[in-house]
């Protein structure tokens, strides 16, 4: 999880930006209480075999033993020596997972994950837009947070509410939208990669010329000219977990941790590629349905759950700041079963397909995700849920206690209006 808060909402106060961000990687190591902390970031979240294995021995040797999937389709590593920095970039760089040091922290780069359906090939323009992005000397500038996302017209990562987002459309268009803008700008296919790079200098050059200093976007709405077009309502969906319809497996992670031998067995039952989604899971292009057993055998999530859309920060014992631990808590309202030294919780389960839900051990909510949730905040004597994104003057924070979470939780997911 970011070891800082973002921005709220689109116009609120712009934070102290004074300083560069402490946005961690995969050679500026961030120090937590169970060790250091490795983000090794993995454009349109695409991963060999190979890498795969190369970043589970990682783990195993250099770590805890797990890696975790960030909200980014990214990798972290956690329980590293302090002086570790040095032999985890040699591993990565053997394997092509750190092609550029100076550079490596701003390759934050989401795209549709699922198989090849949509309206372009999102892969492309990954691959693409990193490249482009490691070559720009300015783009370091950027922070270590800033966000592309690459849609294939699904909208799936568009919901993200990304810096800078492509979105394909019919006929070699696709739309660019600046953070969390109402308009686009239309933008020939093959021009896409360039329109999503010269976004980001804009950005950059704009805040010089303005003065001002921020991270994203949605910090500074009105500092770039709005598009001419209308944000279009795009379906929104994930692809689904199980075997995908165009071919392939989709699985899911609980908190997107797997230990080690889990990752082998998913990189074992890939055909030579994976795609790390934003939703804490992976999907295994052309692996056939058979493979599914085994791998909910393993842990991995198969089918739909009230993990659906469910998300926690690291909380105790890894964050010192953190005022409980949250995943523990949070797997516990989700499975229904008995909360911390107390009786079965009451009520029902979470029911999958309602609002995504994010459980935070302190104010600075890290790794919450955008739009409409419920937000399930440790207090030190319980959680204070509410839901996040409601018009003003809608729905009010409940305090409760670890007893009564888990049906409250589910009552808010349901949430409509």
């Amino acid at each position: 999880m970011p070891p800082e808060p973002d921005a709220a909402a689109p116009g609120a106060a712009v934070p102290d930006r004074a300083r560069p961000d402490a946005c961690p990687g995969a050679l500026r190591l961030h120090t937590a209480d169970d060790g250091a902390l490795a983000r090794i970031r993995l454009p349109g979240g695409l991963l060999t075999n190979r890498q795969a294995l190369a970043l589970a021995d990682a783990a195993q040797e250099l770590g805890d033993g797990r890696l975790e999937i960030t909200s980014r389709g990214n990798v972290q590593l956690r329980g590293l020596a302090p002086d570790c920095g040095g032999e985890l970039g040699g591993r990565l760089r053997a394997v092509g997972l750190l092609p550029s040091d100076t550079h490596e922290r701003v390759r934050n780069i989401v795209a549709s994950p699922g198989p090849a359906v949509g309206l372009a090939d999102v892969r492309a323009w990954a691959r693409g837009l990193d490249l482009a992005l490691c070559a720009s000397p300015w783009a370091t500038g950027l922070s270590g947070k800033f966000l592309f996302a690459l849609d294939d017209g699904s909208g799936d990562v568009a919901a993200l509410d990304a810096d800078v987002t492509l979105i394909a459309g019919p006929d070699g268009t696709a739309l660019l939208r600046l953070g969390r803008a109402a308009t686009v700008r239309p933008v020939r296919a093959d021009r896409a990669v360039g329109a999503a790079l010269d976004a980001a200098r804009a950005f950059l050059e704009a805040q010089r010329a303005a003065g001002t200093r921020a991270w994203h976007l949605r910090e500074v709405p009105d500092l770039l000219p709005p598009g001419p077009l209308p944000m279009p309502v795009l379906p929104g969906t994930r692809p689904p977990l199980g075997a995908l319809p165009g071919g392939g497996l989709h699985v899911g992670l609980r908190f997107g941790l797997a230990a080690a031998g889990q990752w082998r067995t998913l990189a074992d039952a890939a055909e030579g590629e994976l795609r790390l989604t934003p939703w804490r899971g992976a999907v295994l292009p052309g692996a056939p349905a058979g493979r599914l057993a085994g791998l909910a055998e393993a842990g991995f999530r198969t089918a739909a759950t009230a993990w659906d859309g469910a998300s926690a920060c690291t909380g105790l014992p890894g964050c010192a700041k953190s005022l409980a631990d949250v995943r523990a808590d949070a797997a516990r309202a989700l499975d229904g079963g008995p909360a911390v030294g107390g009786p079965a919780v009451s009520g029902e389960p979470a029911v999958a397909g309602g609002l995504p839900v994010h459980w935070s051990g302190c104010e600075r909510r890290c790794g919450h995700p955008a739009g409409r949730r419920v937000d399930v905040l440790a207090t030190g004597q319980g959680y204070r849920v509410a839901v996040e994104g409601l018009p003003p003057g809608r729905g009010t924070a409940v305090e409760v206690t670890n007893e009564e979470m888990a049906a409250v939780v589910a009552a808010a997911r349901r949430t409509t209006t």
